[in-house]
């Protein structure tokens, strides 16, 4: 009864006060600073401070993860792209003396020079290997976390066989409902 009447009252704040009073009273603070201004609620945000004013921006700004296969479109590998090449260092000096060096460096497809690549420094390598080890541990280090509902019945022994079980629901738990309710109300009366 008591676990019952807890969860009909829905969770208690562990402030102490509700959200409700907690937004009532911001407010009636934010009318009083605006009235002291002499500024109307259109003008509210420029009682912002800087760094209010940089979240609230950087939260419109920022989109939602793609998802399905929206991950494989053109944006979001171009976005990839950009995110990868915002380590890498110009130095545009080398760029300059191999465009000396080779006087066919922006050549055309027609070219005898086609195929053939200039002599890349190796602590460029270097770096490369080390962009793509970094790429992989992180991709070793990430994984999503699955979320575990308690209320759920227990019917497997392991992940594995929950999975399983998962299939065969799927599958065929529209034809085995009936019995299964019969067996739950054979054992348990």
């Amino acid at each position: 009864m008591v676990a019952e009447k807890k969860r009909m009252e829905g969770p208690q704040e562990s402030r102490g006060i509700s959200k409700q009073k907690w937004l009532d009273e911001r407010k009636k603070k934010i009318k009083k600073l605006l009235d002291a201004n002499r500024l109307d609620m259109k003008e509210a945000y420029m009682l912002d401070t800087q760094q209010m004013a940089e979240t609230k921006y950087k939260k419109r700004k920022k989109e939602p993860a793609p998802a399905g296969w929206e991950v494989f479109n053109q944006k979001t590998l171009y976005d990839a792209h950009k995110k990868r090449t915002k380590k890498i260092e110009v130095d545009l000096d080398e760029y300059n003396r191999m465009k000396e060096a080779v006087p066919e460096f922006y050549r055309e497809a027609s070219s005898l020079e086609y195929g053939k690549a200039p002599k890349v420094s190796e602590d460029k390598i270097e770096r490369m290997v080390k962009e793509l080890r970094d790429k992989d541990e992180k991709r070793k280090a990430f994984s999503r976390r699955r979320r575990f509902h308690e209320e759920k019945d227990i019917d497997s022994i392991n992940d594995r066989n929950e999975h399983f079980n998962r299939k065969i629901e799927r599958a065929f738990g529209k034809y085995t409902l009936e019995i299964k309710n019969n067996l739950e109300r054979n054992c348990f009366a």
